[in-house]
């Protein structure tokens, strides 16, 4: 099982120069230049320093947006972000599944209300498919701690622990989704495959 692509979440704020941007813009970079494709959602941000880093090494890049007409505080396309392919969704709840369906791995750096909701999300859907689950990898020291409060504090179960990893360096990255094509290369996979939408959130 090969990881092809990597869906970046995180804060639509921030610039060159700010820490949380430039990571994800470094991490980027080194995804892309193990030739695995960026995912965004074409807006600023974390975003925009995904599709920035790739860019830099060549790489590929695709990103989703809408156009909201009553959202006024969503920050949505912006034409710096320019990516090889972009797909235009109806509503915020339709764009987020579609960046959860075109990667095959999600990254979460740090962000606000909508970076809480995707991460939700994606947590979500891979303790549902655990074991064929796509590699959540959280990016940042900070995360140890929200994660070890919601175990306290919320109704999580055991299993939904095992479907993340936290890193903090491009090269941790890496590691973790080589790891993880190694342990689903050796799973057992079904003969028949997966045909239907619901099979766009898993790896068979």
């Amino acid at each position: 099982m090969e990881i092809k692509s990597v869906t970046f979440f995180g804060c639509s704020c921030g610039n060159p120069g700010d820490k949380n941007f430039e990571e994800a813009k470094l991490v980027a970079s080194t995804l892309a230049s193990t030739k695995r494709t960026i995912v965004n959602g074409g807006g600023p941000g974390v975003m925009l320093a995904a599709t920035l880093g790739a860019r830099e090494v060549g790489g590929k890049t695709e990103v989703v947006y809408y156009r909201p007409e009553l959202a006024t505080n969503f920050k949505g396309e912006i034409a710096a972000n320019y990516a090889d392919k972009s797909y235009e969704e109806a509503n915020y709840i339709l764009r987020t599944k579609k960046l959860l369906e075109l990667g095959d791995a999600y990254i979460v750096f740090n962000g606000g209300s909508g970076t809480i909701s995707e991460f939700a999300m994606a947590w979500g859907v891979a303790r549902l498919y655990i074991d064929h689950h796509k590699p959540l990898i959280l990016y940042g020291d900070f995360w140890h701690h929200l994660m070890e409060d919601f175990a306290k504090h919320m109704m999580i179960r055991p299993e939904e622990k095992n479907v993340y990893t936290i890193v903090n360096t491009p090269e941790a990255v890496v590691d973790a989704i080589e790891k993880y094509e190694d342990i689903l290369s050796k799973a057992y996979h079904s003969q028949e495959k997966c045909k239907g939408p619901e099979c766009r959130l898993f790896l068979e």
